[in-house]
């Protein structure tokens, strides 16, 4: 499994093929419940603690697999959205959270997969 199904793992039961690997995902959980702790830790502080969750994002991080159409092709049915993320994609999720309009959300995990895990 290549790194770049990011947080959605730490929401599922196991990593999709081409290569299931429990520690992946089990990682992303950790991030997750991290993210949860830190959130009450730091809310007496007016600290607001919130993770974003991407699927599959088009980037040189991808292991190469961003840039072969048949991987792409491979990947885009099992995506509600029918289509892959790109960079720009995540943006308006950053723009929140680092905006006002978030300032009474903490410990949340935003999912930004194009649907996938609500298969």
């Amino acid at each position: 499994m290549t790194e770049f199904l990011l947080q959605i793992l730490g929401l599922m039961g196991s990593s999709p093929p081409p290569s299931p690997n429990p520690v992946y995902p089990a990682t992303k959980g950790g991030v997750i419940n991290l993210t949860r702790e830190l959130a009450l830790e730091y809310a007496p502080f007016g600290i607001n603690v919130n993770a974003m969750a991407p699927g599959f994002v088009a980037t040189h991080l991808a292991d190469g697999k961003a840039s072969d159409p048949e991987y792409i092709k491979m990947l885009e049915p099992s995506i509600p959205l029918n289509g892959v993320a790109h960079p720009e994609d995540l943006k308006g999720t950053a723009i929140y959270l680092a905006s006002k309009a978030s300032d009474y959300m903490t410990g949340h995990t935003l999912v930004v997969d194009g649907g996938y895990t609500i298969k």
